[in-house]
């Protein structure tokens, strides 16, 4: 259960509203209480559920999508994938992935669209589970304890799973699948999509976060201004959390013969994982900016600590937090 205090809503509110309360507040205490609120909101545990979720929407994307590639003859883009997914597990890791490849585009070739159809079942089924986790997460870091019923919670995820997941795979075409993804035969048209796909990137992967924190959590949201703060720093993390593990691993030679087969899923797990957190930290800041806004400063709450039929240790830790607020 989370422990994080309620966000009051703010909806009242404007953009100079956020900027002024951004401005006048301290920024290592908002960044330790952003930390504190995606702490007691169990924002890590949320995000390795999330990583889970986002690999397994991420690998029957790519199958479906090299099959169709592969069915209409689109070798550039099928190539494209494939040198991206090697990128991310080096060596003989990356086997794992083309042979998986190979299958799909020798469905592709065999014109058996029942296994793209199949496929592409498992991505919606997957897409539509990855946010209704978002939902959850982003719930808790505001201190919302009820997620939408089932049957509504499912479908606003399929719903943002065809809007956020959408612009989400345009960022991953963009930056992931490299300079590949191109026309390589015009030498300038090459250079400027080189250079292109990093801003178009980031524009589409800012659409995506600004869409999943405006509509993923169940709670009246502020204005955009008050999210823009919070988007900023998430797309500055996912891109710094790409940034430096493709370096990382362009420069570890030895990441695929420690880790065998599971390297290719394990460098894919840990970029999903890392990203996922900087999402969460962003939605915290969001959150936390809002708190401060409303008069809330302390990020646990002690009537949540008190329900949950707490032992000694966790009794004396909300007494002192009593006295303290």
């Amino acid at each position: 259960m989370s422990t994080a205090t309620p966000v009051p809503e703010t909806v009242d509110l404007d953009g100079d509203d956020a900027r002024h309360t951004l401005r006048t507040t301290a920024t290592w205490p908002l960044v330790r209480d952003t930390i504190d609120r995606l702490r007691w909101a169990d924002g890590f545990s949320h995000a390795r559920a999330t990583a889970f979720q986002v690999v397994l929407t991420i690998v029957p994307g790519m199958l479906v999508l090299v099959a169709v590639a592969s069915r209409l003859h689109w070798e550039s883009l099928s190539s494209a994938i494939i040198r991206s997914i090697e990128s991310i597990a080096p060596g003989e890791a990356s086997q794992v992935f083309r042979d998986a490849f190979d299958r799909g585009s020798e469905a592709g070739a065999s014109s058996d669209w029942a296994a793209i159809a199949a496929g592409s079942v498992a991505l919606i089924v997957s897409g539509t589970t990855a946010f209704g986790q978002v939902e959850r997460t982003a719930n808790r870091i505001y201190g919302v304890e009820a997620d939408r019923p089932s049957a509504q919670k499912y479908l606003h995820g399929f719903v943002m799973m065809i809007s956020a997941g959408l612009f989400l795979g345009l960022y991953f075409g963009a930056i992931g699948l490299g300079s590949g993804w191109g026309p390589a035969d015009d030498g300038a048209a090459h250079w400027w999509w080189a250079v292109a796909r990093w801003p178009l990137g980031a524009l589409c992967l800012g659409i995506a976060i600004t869409v999943i924190f405006r509509f993923a959590p169940r709670r009246r949201q502020p204005t955009w201004g008050w999210l823009v703060s919070g988007t900023l720093l998430a797309i500055a993390g996912v891109v710094l959390v790409s940034l430096l593990l493709s370096g990382y691993l362009a420069a570890s030679g030895s990441f695929g013969e420690t880790y065998g087969p599971l390297a290719g899923f394990l460098g894919l797990l840990l970029w999903s994982y890392l990203s996922c957190l900087a999402v969460y930290v962003g939605l915290a800041f969001a959150a936390q900016l809002e708190a401060v806004r409303a008069g809330l400063r302390e990020t646990r709450s002690v009537e949540k600590i008190e329900a949950g039929e707490p032992d000694a240790t966790v009794v004396s830790y909300a007494a002192a937090l009593r006295r303290n607020t």
